[in-house]
């Protein structure tokens, strides 16, 4: 089957939505820092001097464009084309912070970059034809289907056990119970319990994978393909998948290993630098400005980590 054009725009409009999302979170955080450094208080701890910085709201605008582009490849394209494409955000953003923000990339996250490009190949090379939809009674049709009803009842039911019998006993230890319950209904609670870096990539995955079965259930999506293709598209998202993984723990190793680095020089200066400040020779202030450097380092990764 060839490659359609409306697929074609829904491809263009997904890769424009993941360059301007990518790019979104560096200007946003270059503006992040800039209002940082003049204000001399983080938004992480309390500061709200970023509302007055133009280049955080240039960051928040494109944000807004990447996603009305990515609301509208979905008109154009089916979800299991354009889904997956959003993984694509995530390497721009990485190799933009490697060049813009000077946050060096490790090979694992380059071959997570590959990993994430290839899968996309892949996808896009075997992606089903989008079905045309003349009217609303046509979607209500599609949507009141016997397998795609019992799909949504799947769903609630499971959110109510989670709810109601997984969260009262591990949904504060366990990362999958909150984040199946955001993959599902689309809530936020799982940030506010797990690290962002954890929660990110596996919300990733789930979201994905159930908004795939859901557009291919209600859209028939595979019903006209080989079963050659829809085995190629499920490799390409598994790859794509395992590549998102790989980036965010590669950002996690790193922002680890640095905190570590510098807890580590501070901890071997601190000794000599209390041995200076009892003898009384003066350098009571480079110690407090060695104690206010590590600080500001620390504040500088609780941000990037929440």
């Amino acid at each position: 089957m060839g490659f359609s054009k409306d697929n074609l725009k829904g491809l263009l409009l997904a890769l424009l939505s993941s360059g301007f999302i990518g790019a979104s979170f560096i200007i946003k955080k270059k503006g992040l820092r800039r209002a940082a450094a003049a204000s001399g208080v983080r938004a992480g701890y309390g500061g709200y001097s970023y509302l007055l910085e133009p280049l955080w709201w240039l960051g928040l605008i494109t944000m807004v464009v990447g996603e009305v582009a990515n609301f509208i490849a979905y008109a154009f394209a089916p979800a299991v084309l354009v889904t997956p494409l959003g993984a694509l955000s995530i390497i721009i953003s990485a190799v933009l912070a490697h060049f813009i923000l000077k946050e060096r990339l490790h090979w694992l996250g380059v071959l997570g970059c590959v990993m994430c490009i290839s899968g996309s190949v892949i996808i896009v090379i075997h992606a089903p034809q989008e079905h045309p939809i003349t009217n609303v009674l046509e979607i209500w049709s599609m949507a009141t289907q016997p397998a795609f009803m019992l799909y949504v009842g799947s769903v609630i039911v499971l959110v109510f056990i989670l709810i109601f019998h997984f969260v009262p006993r591990c949904g504060q230890t366990n990362v999958l119970v909150f984040t199946g319950i955001c993959s599902l209904m689309g809530s936020l609670s799982a940030l506010d319990t797990f690290n962002t870096a954890v929660v990110s990539p596996i919300y990733y995955v789930m979201f994905t994978t159930l908004a795939i079965i859901a557009s291919v259930i209600m859209f028939k999506d595979w019903d006209d393909q080989s079963g050659g293709a829809i085995i190629s598209e499920i490799c390409g998202f598994i790859v794509v998948l395992s590549g998102t993984i790989l980036l965010h723990s590669t950002k996690e190793f790193e922002r680890s290993s640095s905190f570590r680095v510098n807890a580590g020089s501070y901890m071997s200066v601190s000794p000599s630098l209390s041995a200076r400040l009892c003898s009384g020779n003066g350098d009571s202030l480079k110690h407090g400005e060695n104690e206010e450097s590590f600080s500001e380092e620390i504040s500088l990764r609780r941000q990037e980590l929440y």
